[in-house]
């Protein structure tokens, strides 16, 4: 498979046209499943059940046995599935709550809805995830769960947090696919959130998320909470992202940049590829000049964040604060070729050694 949408700047050495490599495909991976989609969606068309109908009956079925679980609900979108999941093990008022600070925002958000406080934990830079050293730093009396979230695709520690008495809610938003220890992400902690937001390893058409736990009370209550209080698809490979990342191990990527170190025994489904450099926001730039679309992530973390102020001022993360300053997220998907994935760390290369 050959590069698409080709620019108009064309690449030195060769004259051909140099194609920008996005940081998701989403695209691709669809083409060959577009019939069986437009089935589907007319299927739902002709019965004409829209919400909780048999299709995400059956989906949530299919989707607690892919994650080595026995419930599986869902719900709108991945941060009413944490909300939700936190109020399911039973957080409310008075509470506190663990949560990393280097984290997509609604990792926090989700907290105070409940009526709990975020505390907010350092993580390693290294994994990018929380550890059982830096959770114990934060931990009260009142704390009542802790959100372990598993970072750009790998899988945080949960068993060692779970160590240490308190209840683990697992973000796994970011993870479908990954496992820890040969156990899938999402069924570690005592439930766990989830989200299909259509860049996901597992996305959807638009919005969509669901809590998966073992613990039939805390599936229960989920339930009872989605529906405004009352009580009244097959089989997914995620092998291709791992294959891509092994595309830049051969390419030689460690020679210009840190790449993010998997947690020990994690098995990571790489939602997205993430190299540390020093200078990094400097480097999105000549990047994407070579045709190569990269981002940094999480620049200003959570607890810096205005709306968070009442719980985060003052506190002192630093590995946080170093991997909010050097991360760079560069291109991942199933499609991603191995000569992508070369040009990808040429690029790299060129960019690292024009900087002044």
């Amino acid at each position: 498979m050959g590069l698409r949408g080709a620019c108009a700047r064309r690449h030195p050495d060769y004259g051909c046209p140099i194609a920008m490599i996005s940081l998701f495909d989403t695209k691709t991976p669809l083409e060959p499943l577009k019939g069986a989609i437009a089935a589907a969606i007319a299927n739902v068309l002709e019965d004409g059940r829209f919400i909780l109908g048999p299709e995400v009956t059956a989906f949530e079925a299919e989707f607690a046995a892919a994650c080595g679980s026995a419930e599986s609900v869902g719900v709108a979108n991945g941060t009413d599935a944490l909300e939700l999941a936190l109020r399911g093990v039973g957080v409310g008022p008075g509470d506190e709550v663990v949560v990393p600070s280097f984290t997509f925002y609604a990792t926090a958000e989700a907290v105070p809805p409940t009526g709990a406080t975020p505390v907010f934990c350092d993580v390693d830079p290294d994994t990018g995830c929380i550890t059982a050293e830096t959770v114990k730093a934060v931990l009260t009396p009142k704390t009542k769960a802790v959100v372990a979230v598993d970072l750009f695709g790998n899988v945080a520690p949960v068993p060692q947090i779970e160590a240490l008495g308190v209840p683990v809610v697992e973000d796994a938003a970011q993870a479908a696919g990954a496992t820890l220890c040969d156990q899938p992400a999402g069924s570690l902690g005592l439930a766990s959130s989830f989200s299909f937001f259509p860049s996901k390893n597992l996305g959807a058409f638009g919005d969509g998320g669901a809590v998966v736990t073992s613990d039939p009370e805390v599936a229960q209550h989920v339930r009872t909470l989605r529906f405004h209080g009352s009580k009244d698809k097959k089989t997914f490979d995620f092998i291709g992202r791992r294959n891509a990342a092994r595309f830049y191990d051969d390419a030689g990527i460690a020679e210009h940049v840190t790449p993010m170190v998997a947690v020990d025994g994690a098995n990571p489904a790489w939602h997205l590829f993430v190299v540390k450099h020093p200078r990094a926001e400097e480097l999105i730039a000549p990047l994407r000049e070579a045709g190569v679309e990269a981002r940094g992530y999480y620049r200003s973390p959570v607890h810096k964040q205005p709306a968070m102020s009442e719980w985060g001022s003052g506190i002192e993360l630093p590995g946080t604060d170093e991997l909010a300053k050097t991360n760079l997220a560069i291109p991942i998907s199933p499609v991603l070729e191995a000569g992508q994935a070369a040009q990808v760390v040429e690029a790299l290369g060129n960019a690292i050694s024009a900087l002044p």
